[in-house]
């Protein structure tokens, strides 16, 4: 029964109470809520549930591949300004997480739920910003803070969709097989979200490459005043064009962005599963924080996979500019990180058997480091456009097992907790929100560091050929520092205590403790009203 439904009349003579009446005129206290019969979780729900989730992953995706390139040689902004740029938006995107995590707990509910009011009201703002992001404004002078300035935006904005959304799982049903189904709906359109993300930004900015800038001799030569006049004019269009094209993807990704968010919000429907739980006493940012810390595998779990996660996102972020410059495939870059998140798609299945079959911490051991010794043989042979995608396809299956196995295992250290605190419930949401800003602020650091480092080497803006020092930056950034951080990370995931036999005993005790609350919760709400 609804809120708000207490003057209904029942057939049955049920007062419109939490207590019902027996013959002998003794109110008894109704089961809990959680122990009503309530619908089914149908496919569609869940396939609109899961399309929920391409926003956030196809504009993730096409600003780690190619913002940073966009910045360099589209707006033509200085390699130290588009460091600042890069950190900054991803650090303040960081800070917002747990900041709007905070505000949507203390939020009111509504007839639209608690959740979907965040997703509906940000979802226009959102995609001006994003739109904007890709536009070369008409100043010089205050370029950078217009990057700067929408960037941010865009960061807290999708933030108030993001958050709210991975927390509506809690709300679409209050059984939890039907949570794990609704979960793996979303993890495959999300994996989709990165190859359509990659696949619309790439093609449509792919038709119109950047612009050579040759160095030539300079000469008095009439002849050569009007060919360098031509060369003007027509590099002045490709600049136009290109401009354009990265408009037109941006236009294309904000309408998906738009309809995904119509999909969720007319094909869920939000429940008030907490109706029947007891109410949880909230818990400031420093206790939640001290919360965290104070649990060792989890801290170990995160520091493992922020190295991991931070050698993949320098993969990520200098990619597209070493396959442009360093290997000199201007015309093919695009259709290479397709080739990475396809194979990301297509490998994530393969994964999820293995863990399943073999156990997560082989699962890393193996899929981790899958990519290293390709990212080696990328830099160590001469440039070649099929090692190039060989390279391509070992990297997305690489980057299949960084996807997901975080997200697999993370939930074994909430588990692990609640065995070793059955007194403190209910703190999933800071794990999670601090998982999230670690590996966030870690890419802000990937992003500025890597473009400051290039800004060090002397990147040059829209040439056809950088320096040596630029080529060898760009070698260190994509196979030297990926492949060091992946190892440091291995080395710490080898303290991870949590194995298979730790996560079944987590599991029994975990349904001990259920079925006990559950009788206790029964016993409860079997006990008359004495005070009647």
């Amino acid at each position: 029964m609804a809120r708000g439904e207490g003057s209904e009349q029942f057939s049955s003579g049920l007062l419109p109470t939490d207590k019902t009446v027996n013959q002998d005129g003794i109110k008894i206290a109704k089961l809990p809520p959680q122990q009503e019969r309530k619908r089914a979780l149908t496919v569609w729900s869940k396939v609109c549930f899961a399309i929920g989730g391409a926003p956030y992953q196809i504009t993730a995706t096409a600003l780690g591949f190619f913002l940073q390139i966009f910045l360099l040689d589209v707006a033509l902004l200085d390699p130290l300004n588009a460091s600042v740029i890069l950190f900054a938006g991803r650090a303040w995107d960081a800070v917002t997480d747990p900041a709007v995590g905070f505000l949507i707990s203390r939020s009111p509910w509504t007839r639209h739920g608690r959740m979907m009011p965040w997703i509906l009201m940000s979802t226009i703002p959102a995609v001006m910003c994003y739109f904007l992001i890709w536009v070369v404004p008409p100043i010089e002078q205050g370029k950078m803070m217009w990057y700067l300035l929408f960037y941010c935006l865009f960061q807290t904005l999708q933030t108030c969709f993001h958050v709210p959304y991975s927390a509506l799982t809690m709300f679409i049903s209050n059984k939890q097989q039907e949570r794990d189904s609704a979960t793996a709906y979303r993890m495959t359109v999300e994996v989709l979200g990165t190859v359509i993300g990659t696949a619309v930004q790439g093609q449509i900015v792919g038709m119109a490459n950047t612009p050579c800038i040759n160095n030539t001799t300079p000469t008095n030569s009439s002849s050569h005043s009007v060919h360098g006049n031509n060369s003007q004019i027509l590099l002045d269009n490709k600049v136009f064009n290109e401009r354009r094209a990265y408009m037109i993807a941006s236009a294309v990704i904000s309408l998906i962005y738009v309809l995904c968010a119509v999909v969720l919000f007319f094909g869920v429907r939000e429940q008030d599963n907490q109706g029947g739980l007891k109410a949880q006493k909230h818990v400031s940012f420093q206790t939640g924080l001290r919360l965290v810390m104070g649990h060792g595998p989890y801290v170990k779990l995160v520091l493992a996979f922020l190295f991991t996660s931070l050698a993949f996102m320098l993969l990520e972020g200098n990619f597209a500019v070493f396959i442009k410059y360093t290997l000199g495939f201007r015309e093919d870059f695009q259709n290479i990180l397709l080739v990475i998140m396809l194979s990301a798609t297509l490998t994530i299945p393969m994964w999820q058997w293995f863990l399943c079959r073999f156990g997560k911490k082989t699962a890393v051991y193996i899929g981790i480091p899958w990519a290293g010794p390709f990212m080696i043989l990328v830099v160590c042979v001469k440039s070649s456009l099929l090692v190039s995608y060989i390279v391509s396809i070992a990297a997305g299956a690489s980057v299949a097992a960084a996807f997901l196995l975080p997200w697999s295992m993370l939930p074994d250290v909430v588990d692990d907790f609640k065995v070793q605190n059955p007194t403190s419930q209910g703190h999933e949401a800071i794990f999670y929100s601090f998982y999230v800003f670690f590996t966030k602020f870690a890419s802000g650091v990937s992003l500025g560091v890597s473009t400051l480092a290039l800004s060090f080497a002397g990147y040059v803006t829209g040439v056809c050929v950088q320096s040596d020092s630029v080529n060898l930056t760009l070698k260190i950034l994509v196979s030297a520092a990926p492949v060091s951080l992946i190892v440091l990370g291995l080395l710490i995931f080898k303290m991870y205590p949590i194995n298979e036999e730790r996560r079944q005993y987590n599991n029994k005790q975990l349904q001990l403790l259920l079925r006990n609350e559950e009788q206790e919760s029964e016993m409860e709400a079997l006990k008359p009203d004495i005070t009647a």
